[in-house]
C-alpha cells in the first residue's frame, strides 16, 4: 500500500474542517528461533481527543508529514520476548467523526479523552511464524470534525443568525447588511449568573438545493448534526436570496428549512427545535407575525401556499416560538430563557430513559433464584 504524504484539507477562509494522511502501525520484531524468542509487537498509532487542539494547528505542526508508531524490539539472548513498540498517539479535536479513505467509519471522539486506535502494530515473529514478524497495518484515515454545541442556528443567508448570535452570546461574529456574511462557523457561549454556560453555534447560511450539496451544502449540514438541539431563525420579512431567484415568506422559509433537513438527513427532524422570528423590529412587522402564527398553529392547512417540491413530509413542532430583534433586544432575554428550559427538559427526559433502561437491564439479568429470594423478602 502505497501512502502519500500530502496533506489534504478543505476549509472556509483559514477555518479546516477535514484532514486526510497516512498513518502506520509499527512492524513486529524478530523472533529467535534456535531458543523460541518471540520479537515484541509494533506500536499502535491512536487519535485521542484534547483540549484546544484543532485541525489547522495539527497540520501546521505536521506539514507533509505522516504518523507511524515504533517497531516492536527483537528477541535475544537477554531478553527472549522482544518489547513492544513506543505508540504513536496524536492530538486531535473534540468532535472528530475518523473514517478510512473510502469512507467507512472508525469511529468518533466526541469528549475529551476518547481514544481510537486507527492503525494497529504488527505482531512478532514467533513460532508459529517461523520466527519471522508482521508489518503494521497502514492506511489513510480522514478527520471530519462535526461541531459540537448545544445549539445549532438553522437560517438562510441574511436571516440575522449572527447579529441574533452576538446579542445572545459572548461571540463576534462578522456582520454585514449582504447575504453569506458568515463563509465559516461561529462558536458563542450563553452565559447565566449562576454560571451555567450554554454552547451555540452560527453556521454558514443554507440555500435551496443545500442537500444537493449547492452552497455550503454538505459542509453546513454535516456540523449540524452534531448539535443537541436547533434555534431556526427567519426573517420576519421574507426572504429573497438574489433578484432571479424567488421570495420566500417566513412561514415558506420555514417550510423550506425543513426540507432541506429532511432531504439530507431525516433523523435531523427529531432534534427538539426552538423558532426565533427575527427583525422584529421592521415596519408591518407585528402584523406579519400574527399571520406567521396562524399559519404554524396547523402547517398543512398552508401547504397549498407552497410549490409541491417544498412541502415537507414531516412538519416540526417547535418547543418555543420568539418574536425577537437582535437591534432592540426585544426578546431575547426570553429566548436565553426557553433555550436553557429547553436543554434542561431534554437532559431530564433523558436521564429518565437512561434509568428506564438500566432498570430493565438490570430485571433481566436477575436469575429465577434472585427473583425467589425478592419475592420471599418483599413478603
Amino acid at each position: 500500500m502505497v501512502c502519500g504524504s500530502r496533506v489534504l484539507l478543505r476549509k472556509y477562509g483559514n477555518f479546516i474542517d477535514n484532514l486526510r494522511f497516512c498513518v502506520k502501525g509499527g512492524a513486529g520484531g524478530m523472533g529467535l528461533p534456535r531458543l523460541g524468542g518471540q520479537g515484541g509487537k509494533g506500536g499502535d498509532v491512536w487519535f485521542i481527543a484534547r483540549h484546544g487542539v484543532t485541525l489547522k494547528k495539527i497540520k501546521d505542526k505536521y506539514p507533509l508529514k505522516r504518523f507511524s508508531a515504533k517497531p516492536g524490539g527483537n528477541s535475544s539472548i537477554r531478553a527472549l520476548k522482544g518489547e513492544r513498540g513506543q505508540d504513536c498517539e496524536i492530538d486531535v479535536p473534540v468532535g472528530i467523526s475518523v473514517t478510512n479513505d473510502n469512507g467507512r467509519y472508525i469511529g468518533d471522539l466526541n469528549k475529551i479523552g476518547d481514544r481510537i486506535l486507527v492503525a494497529g502494530g504488527g505482531p512478532g515473529g514467533h513460532f508459529k511464524t517461523h520466527f519471522l514478524p508482521s508489518k503494521g497495518q497502514a492506511r489513510i484515515v480522514r478527520l471530519d470534525l462535526k461541531l459540537i454545541a448545544d445549539v445549532g442556528l438553522v437560517g438562510f443567508p441574511n436571516a440575522g443568525k449572527s447579529s441574533l448570535l452576538g446579542s445572545v452570546s459572548h461571540a463576534k461574529p462578522q456582520v454585514a447588511e449582504y447575504a453569506f456574511t458568515t463563509v465559516r462557523p461561529q462558536l458563542g457561549k450563553i452565559m447565566f449568573a449562576d454560571y451555567k454556560q450554554i454552547s451555540v453555534a452560527d453556521l454558514p447560511g443554507l440555500i435551496e438545493g443545500a442537500h444537493m450539496n449547492k452552497g455550503m451544502g454538505h459542509k453546513f449540514l454535516k456540523h449540524i448534526e452534531r448539535t443537541k438541539q436547533l434555534l431556526f431563525v427567519v426573517d420576519i420579512s421574507g426572504f429573497q436570496l438574489a433578484s432571479k431567484t424567488p421570495f420566500r415568506t417566513a412561514f415558506e422559509a420555514i417550510q423550506l428549512l425543513t426540507k432541506e433537513l429532511e432531504l439530507y438527513k431525516e433523523e435531523l427532524l427529531t432534534k427538539p427545535a426552538l423558532l426565533a422570528v427575527n427583525k422584529m423590529d421592521l415596519p408591518n412587522s407585528e402584523e406579519k407575525w400574527r399571520e406567521l402564527v396562524k399559519q404554524l398553529e396547523n402547517p398543512k392547512d398552508f401547504f397549498h401556499l407552497l410549490p409541491e417540491e417544498m412541502i415537507p413530509e414531516s412538519t416540526i413542532r417547535f418547543k418555543y416560538i420568539l418574536p425577537v430583534s437582535a437591534v432592540t433586544g426585544e426578546g431575547i432575554e426570553e429566548l436565553k430563557h426557553c433555550i436553557r428550559k429547553s436543554l434542561q427538559e431534554q437532559a431530564d427526559l433523558e436521564n429518565e430513559e437512561f434509568h428506564k433502561e438500566k432498570l430493565q437491564s438490570l430485571r433481566t439479568a436477575e436469575t429465577p433464584q434472585k427473583r425467589r429470594e425478592s419475592r420471599f423478602q418483599s413478603r
